[in-house]
């Protein structure tokens, strides 16, 4: 019968297990830290920037229902004032009284916008 080999000596230390597994775990928990950190950091940023931007577009078509209702209702007032209220015209007065808001900046910024870059 032939002969076994006795099993080859375990490293110096005799709890290189317990020592390669503290190893192994401290490797791990490094490179864990190292991903969880950025990953979580980016995916909050994405989950609360999605959030603000929902609830920013819902509260900016809020505020100009609000601002168009409350022009109609003042264009309102004053024409009832004036005694020369037809049907519909508040509304028409309110949708150009707003349009001119927007239409005033907007040129401005358009204009500046489009100007070349002055040179030295």
């Amino acid at each position: 019968m032939p002969e076994i080999p006795a099993p080859s000596s375990p490293p110096s230390g005799s709890d290189w297990p317990a020592q390669a597994t503290d190893a192994i775990v401290g490797l791990v928990d490094s490179v864990k830290d190292k991903v969880n950190g950025p990953a979580t950091s980016i995916a909050r940023g994405i989950v609360y920037g999605t959030l603000a931007a929902l609830v920013g577009t819902a509260a900016l078509v809020l505020f100009l229902v609000v601002l168009v209702r409350g022009f109609d209702i003042l264009a309102q007032v004053l024409l009832d004032v004036a005694d020369v209220e037809r049907a519909g015209r508040s509304t028409w007065i309110a949708h150009l009284v707003t349009g001119l808001l927007f239409l005033v900046p907007g040129t401005w910024l358009w204009r500046k916008g489009s100007r070349a870059p002055a040179t030295d």
